[in-house]
């Protein structure tokens, strides 16, 4: 769970200090696109990246992998604390990303090794509270530590010296119930990818993704045009938000049966939270609707991941988690582009969100007779 969070500590933590580091390197050209690159390159890397450590998980083996990746990581990300090159922060900022892609494939390929059934559907969705809830630990970290100076919160980034030695200490080699039967070890025969039972995982994948960051992203931008200039009122929404996803969470781990049979129901539990956003007068109706499609999102999250782990066996499980990681990591990326062209479009946010909203009713209504299939072809004697 701790190394899990590794990641989103390399997406928010700079956030709070980008005016300051702007300032230092206010004559350097560029600056004013190097500086918000060096934010965002980290989850671009792990997008592109995570299938090629899933291969090499699925070769070498998870947990070394991971103990060299979480050492890499500090020191890639401590970097910046004496570096004064602009460029080359930005360089260091993309092999964290590189790391982070290692650390968060193998971790949500341990947990598909050491559980399964319930028990590792509650695990998955501890996975996505933990991230949550340190999405906004580590905003809040990063605030306070950056008034000693923009340097200062990359010293957070030694937490994964830490958390090395730790989990070489605790973190048991996985084994496979196809390992125990055959005697192969991992890797050690030539198989056939999944690509059909993956490829449909990844699509909703993308799409969740965008459904499942509209809300962080946008919903500051929604209440400006309605009037709110405060940013303790954002940050209350934004706390909200964080705690609607988390609520869902909790129930996911609580529900029984098979996840994928919930994603229709899922996504038109977030168009609805869409449709109250899009249609908002008051910033308590928007907020409303913001906690509704977070509690969509909470459960959206550990579904898709428990889907995607139902359909790998051992041998596979790392270049599946891969896949899904770049899947997941690109509709990140591609979320607020994609919410900015379709404003342009139709001439406000609010509306681009109902447009979305509508997406997802769209999407619900198609993936229920393909899940349906799909559910019963993997539940035939032939499967």
């Amino acid at each position: 769970m701790a190394g899990s969070c590794l990641p989103i500590l390399g997406a928010v933590l700079l956030a709070p200090v980008l005016p300051k580091m702007q300032d230092h390197f206010g004559s350097v050209a560029g600056a004013n696109v190097l500086v918000p690159v060096a934010l965002t390159i980290p989850a671009l890397s792990l997008a592109l990246l995570a299938p090629f450590a899933g291969v090499v998980i699925d070769r070498l083996g998870r947990k070394r992998l991971l103990i060299a990746a979480c050492v890499l990581y500090s020191l890639c990300g401590t970097a910046p604390l004496w570096l004064d090159s602009l460029g080359a922060i930005v360089a260091s900022r993309a092999l964290v990303g590189v790391c982070e892609a290692a650390i968060m494939t193998c971790c949500t390929t341990l947990i598909g090794d050491y559980y399964t059934g319930r028990t590792r559907d509650r695990y998955l969705a501890l996975q996505t509270v933990c991230t949550t809830a340190s999405a906004t630990v580590f905003f809040i970290l990063g605030g306070a530590i950056g008034s000693s100076g923009w340097r200062a919160p990359f010293w957070l980034y030694a937490a994964g010296l830490l958390l090395a030695p730790a989990m070489a200490a605790f973190l048991p080699r996985p084994t496979s119930a196809e390992v125990a039967e055959t005697g192969e070890a991992p890797g050690g025969e030539a198989r056939c990818f999944p690509v059909r039972k993956m490829a449909v995982v990844c699509v909703l994948a993308v799409f969740g993704a965008i459904v499942f960051y509209t809300v962080p992203v946008e919903t500051a931008y929604l209440l400006d045009d309605l009037g709110v200039k405060s940013t303790g009122v954002i940050g209350l929404a934004t706390a909200l938000a964080s705690a609607a996803t988390m609520a869902g969470c909790l129930v996911f781990a609580k529900l029984t049966g098979r996840p994928e049979r919930r994603l229709p129901a899922i996504f038109a539990l977030c168009a609805a939270g869409f449709a109250v956003m899009s249609l908002a007068g008051t910033p308590a109706v928007l907020i409303a609707g913001a906690a509704l499609n977070c509690v969509g999102t909470g459960l959206l999250l550990p579904s898709l991941v428990t889907w995607a782990m139902s359909r790998l066996e051992y041998a596979d499980r790392g270049r599946g988690t891969g896949l899904f990681m770049t899947a997941f990591f690109f509709g990140q990326f591609v979320c607020p582009l994609i919410l900015i062209a379709v404003e342009s479009a139709v001439g406000s946010l609010a509306a681009a969100v109902g447009l979305l909203g509508l997406a997802t009713v769209v999407v619900a209504a198609g993936a229920w007779p393909a899940l349906r299939r799909s559910v019963a072809m993997s539940e035939s004697p032939q499967s």
